[in-house]
């Protein structure tokens, strides 16, 4: 296949790629609860519906939003787009976090999937892979009823820090903190966190802000906003 047919097969795959994940992540919160409860974790929050003339929230409209930072503006893609490639490894090193990857799709029921082991976040690969244009995402728990599990300290990263993803194809790629930022449920952001904006992102998505004992999980998001600075060939 010829490069020009190449693009245009990518361009007729894309809004087929975005319909799954928008009908996916409408499921996605009412999945999570009886995952978390069935597997003894705080479940993941999920996106909820937004349609597409909903802007995402502001800092002064958005309940419990940290002030790390704000939803980043997409700046021009200055780096090349990485090959699609299976993520295998999460390096966060101000947080300490340095682990292998499991990948999360949906359930037979059409919900989207969380990690089954709470110190091992999940790549969801119906979006781009890490390095590829679009948002990449993964999703971690932030505790279990036994303790902290891997993105517990998510919430404290700051402007800056490095995010490292190596991809099965040994290509690495490092990501920097843009924002850090908190939302209830009601307000998640879906199209601002999964969809596609000009640039090359990764955002990291656990649980936090309240959490209410009688439902058993917390009432909001913490999501990582990161952008691609440099990748490394295997």
């Amino acid at each position: 296949m010829t490069p020009e047919a190449n693009t245009r097969a990518d361009r007729q795959r894309q809004p087929k790629r975005w319909w799954i994940l928008a009908s996916a992540l409408l499921l996605f919160g009412g999945a999570c609860l009886g995952v978390g409860l069935e597997s003894r974790h705080h479940p993941l929050a999920g996106p909820v519906e937004q349609t597409h003339s909903a802007p995402a929230p502001t800092p002064h409209s958005a309940s419990l939003r940290t002030t790390k930072g704000t939803e980043p503006k997409p700046p021009t893609v200055t780096l090349r787009a990485v090959a699609r490639s299976a993520p295998i490894m999460l390096s966060v090193p101000a947080i300490g976090v340095s682990v292998s990857l499991s990948t999360l799709g949906l359930n037979p029921t059409g919900t989207v999937q969380v990690p089954t082991n709470d110190q091992q976040p999940g790549w969801y690969e119906l979006g781009p892979s890490p390095g590829e244009k679009g948002s990449a995402v993964i999703l971690g728990h932030v505790d279990t009823y036994e303790g902290p599990a891997i993105f517990f300290r998510l919430r404290t990263l700051q402007v800056g820090d490095d995010v490292v993803v190596s991809l099965a194809d040994g290509v690495v790629t490092t990501f920097k903190v843009d924002a850090v930022a908190m939302y209830l449920k009601t307000q998640f952001p879906a199209q601002q966190v999964y969809g596609t904006h000009g640039n090359i992102a990764l955002q990291l998505v656990t649980c936090g802000g309240t959490f209410d004992s009688q439902t058993g999980h917390y009432l909001s998001n913490v999501v990582v906003y990161t952008t691609l600075v440099t990748t490394m060939p295997g």
